[in-house]
């Protein structure tokens, strides 16, 4: 598509916006890349980050597996501890914020659903309560044996991680309850232990929100969510709601959705510059 046709695409987005009396804001991995995150879309993506795992010949969805809690915790709070402490040190950038200006200008706000375990729409203004993080955070801890149910904030923790192997030192992370061993309360590949309750009362606050909102007056803004995890897709497209969908790689849409092929922040600059009026260069 050529940038005149995604500017085009960009303002009938920006007309969409401008209408709507909610925003239902989805995102995936995707949003997070312009922030500096890493892109682990395949082996070499995840590589690039962790060097490590290229040696061991561990692929992300293999590290991103409860069974590293059992037979090497240290590796896997690496591994999880490098990731949240990246996190933390990364700001959201400008889109984010954007998002947000457009939330508080329509009646009924917004509501942010995201498969990112990062925090940071939260961290850029969004509201705890009108935000669904269906994969779970790496902000909360639970216990690996759910010995007590309990899910906590980890906003103090500390580990030691050597930077070269990508291995947490002792002390790791314990249940509160029970002095075994704490895990992030995410949602890994074959999962069984994650304990949901945090996401699920989430969900019902989402449920809740959608009942007050006319899906006529409903747009969806969707950035970074790509097919192979596609729980962010298929809830962008379960709704009969006007869809705007920002993906480089994956920009089709369904029957009356908008696409814009570019990266989230790009696209979202360029819609803003007819919604805003905006100068700022993608």
């Amino acid at each position: 598509m050529s940038s005149k046709a995604i500017d085009r695409a960009a303002q009938e987005a920006a007309a969409a916006i401008e209408q709507a009396e909610a925003l239902l804001i989805s995102a995936g991995a995707g949003m997070g890349v312009d922030s500096g995150l890493p892109d682990f879309r395949g082996n070499e993506g995840f590589w690039k980050a962790y060097p490590p795992f290229r040696r061991l010949g561990v692929s992300f969805v293999e590290m991103a597996n409860p069974r590293w809690f059992a037979t090497d915790p240290e590796q896997a709070w690496g591994f999880y501890g490098h990731r949240q402490q990246l996190y933390r040190r990364t700001l959201p950038h400008d889109g984010f914020i954007t998002l947000l200006r457009w939330s508080e200008a329509r009646p009924r706000g917004s509501f942010v659903f995201t498969s990112n375990v990062d925090g940071h729409f939260q961290r850029a203004g969004f509201d705890e309560n009108q935000v669904l993080e269906c994969h779970g955070s790496l902000n909360f801890l639970q216990c690996v044996k759910g010995c007590h149910g309990t899910i906590w904030s980890d906003e103090h923790l500390q580990i030691d991680i050597d930077c070269d192997t990508f291995r947490a030192a002792e002390p790791l992370p314990r249940c509160q309850h029970c002095d075994g061993l704490a895990r992030p309360n995410v949602l890994m590949f074959g999962d069984y232990g994650w304990l949901e309750d945090r996401t699920l009362a989430q969900q019902r606050r989402y449920e809740q929100w959608l009942q007050t909102v006319d899906p006529r007056k409903l747009t969806i803004i969707e950035c970074g969510a790509g097919t192979a995890v596609p729980t962010v897709r298929l809830e962008s497209e379960s709704h009969r709601a006007t869809l705007i969908r920002i993906n480089p790689r994956e920009p089709n849409v369904p029957r009356g959705g908008i696409s814009l092929p570019c990266g989230a922040l790009e696209g979202i600059n360029r819609i803003a510059r007819f919604l805003e009026g905006s100068s700022t260069d993608a």
